[in-house]
């Protein structure tokens, strides 16, 4: 597991396994959410699999599947409501967590300078710079 703190409150992770979930509890986390298709993985990792497996730990569990390259805005309004509506600190996952990275800057874009919502993923090696216009224009229409 390898979790990666974008804030205090909002953690990114590559794929987790379902023997994960106990340390991700015991880590101080409320909320996980799952970013990543099941057409992706294997049956044993599929969201109901694991959001089973997380609210048996005692973790809220959001699915919020994106497909790479079609991320939509109705992932990053859920995505958003899921950070807002978590009891605590949230950990997202994905293949990588760049997913999970892309969706929370796009999310906070007008909350946070955009500077920020770029630089912070790419402590990690998400580069989100690509993103910057989007990020600048959601910012200007909020």
């Amino acid at each position: 597991m390898d979790i990666r703190a974008l804030t205090p409150t909002y953690a990114v992770s590559p794929q987790i396994d379902l023997t994960d979930l106990a340390a991700i509890k015991a880590a101080g986390f409320t909320t996980v959410i799952d970013n990543r298709p099941d057409g992706e993985i294997p049956p044993s990792h599929h969201a109901t699999a694991m959001q089973t497996a997380a609210q048996a730990a005692g973790l809220a569990f959001v699915i919020n599947p994106i497909i790479g390259g079609m991320m939509t805005m109705d992932n990053v309004t859920a995505q958003a409501a899921a950070i807002t509506a978590s009891s605590g600190p949230v950990l997202a996952y994905c293949a990588s967590g760049n997913r999970s990275s892309v969706v929370w800057a796009l999310a906070h874009a007008g909350q946070m300078p955009t500077d920020d919502l770029i630089g912070i993923p790419a402590r990690f090696g998400y580069e989100l710079g690509g993103l910057r216009d989007q990020l600048d224009a959601m910012a200007a229409s909020r």
